[in-house]
């Protein structure tokens, strides 16, 4: 830990992602980290509150959203990126723009949309995997996995996790993405994680291995100091799938802090499943759940069950149906089913080509 108190551990969090699996709340003017659910708090003010552990804090977003997503991050160092081309590029830049900033920098990578029942226990495995990542190792960090979920990506490590002590890196044997259900429970019997999504290395470390994937040519192009040409050089592509899948010396640090991914209506229905006590959300002894933010949602059902109806200001009524979202923000309407969130995808495409997602 001495070696840690040398370095400067900055917390990159991602808050660019529009949120196409939570549309309408989330669209292309109103960013998914601006939102809130099960409190009035917007999901990048939790995850703001949960960075303690680190020296500084840098955000990464869109141009379009730096006014709005700056309003909340207060004094934190707000970070654009020339265009959206997923995770791959973007923590490429963001670490490019952090060694630019902290020559010392160890970097612990988080999504702006992650709920933690337990951010103790999640600060303790963040500092782990910040210091883990001193030994010139890319970090991820797994999640203890509750159910045999498909809509997870999935990390198996090449020893027991229960043989380890506390929050020790594990080496990783391989990444699995997201499986179907027999192979998730698989998973789950061999000892697999949640991918979290998390990650910790050092900008060196980083980018040693950025340049045998395919966005090398985009360090190239930060090297010469433009940007926008950096990004028109690579197609949009995850870390994982870019970086972290093709490393064979990766550790993972396992955790188990409440988690939750708040990326679709259904993992929003299951956090409120598990939590009906905070005031502005409400479950009807059905298991139908409301998620109202600011404005409070009337919810009566009649013969209906475990529906996920976020409404601020409308009342709403459900008769003979389970396991739908109903969605219904501004001038939009979304009636799906709650494991619909690939649909859903399809579908915001859809409005984009329309030029509707605005």
């Amino acid at each position: 830990m001495e070696e840690l108190q040398e370095q400067t551990i900055v917390a990159c969090i991602l808050a660019g992602g529009p949120g196409t699996r939570l549309y309408p709340a989330s669209r292309q003017a109103r960013p998914k980290p601006l939102l809130s659910f099960d409190t009035d708090c917007p999901l990048l003010a939790d995850t703001l509150e949960r960075v303690g552990f680190a020296d500084k804090t840098v955000l990464l977003t869109r141009e379009q959203f730096r006014a709005d997503i700056a309003a909340v991050a207060g004094d934190t160092t707000v970070l654009t990126e020339p265009t959206g081309k997923d995770t791959g590029p973007a923590l490429v830049y963001a670490t490019w723009e952090i060694r630019a900033r902290y020559d010392d920098a160890v970097v612990v990578t988080l999504p702006s949309d992650h709920r933690m029942t337990d951010p103790e226990e999640f600060s303790r495995a963040a500092t782990s995997a910040a210091e883990a990542a001193l030994d010139e190792s890319l970090i991820t960090l797994g999640v203890d996995p509750s159910r045999p979920a498909t809509e997870y990506g999935y990390i198996r490590p090449a020893s027991d996790t229960k043989a380890q002590s506390g929050t020790d890196p594990i080496l990783v044997e391989k990444f699995v993405e997201k499986p179907d259900k027999p192979t998730a429970r698989s998973l789950i019997d061999s000892g697999a994680l949640w991918n979290a999504g998390v990650f910790a290395w050092t900008p060196e470390t980083f980018f040693r291995h950025v340049e045998e994937t395919s966005l090398a040519p985009m360090l190239e192009r930060l090297r010469e100091g433009d940007p926008a040409a950096a990004y028109d050089v690579i197609e949009a592509v995850s870390v994982d799938t870019a970086v972290m899948e093709q490393a064979d010396d990766v550790l993972v640090v396992p955790f188990s802090a409440g988690w939750s991914d708040l990326g679709t209506w259904d993992a929003v229905g299951r956090l409120l499943e598990s939590d009906t006590t905070v005031d502005n959300s409400t479950g009807d002894g059905s298991g139908n759940q409301s998620s109202v933010g600011t404005q409070e949602t009337e919810l009566l059902t009649l013969d209906a069950s475990r529906n996920v109806v976020a409404a601020p200001g409308k009342h709403v009524s459900l008769i003979g149906v389970e396991e739908l979202v109903v969605a219904a923000y501004d001038d939009r309407i979304l009636v799906a089913p709650r494991e619909s969130s690939d649909q859903l995808r399809q579908l915001v495409e859809r409005l984009r080509e329309q030029d509707q997602f605005w």
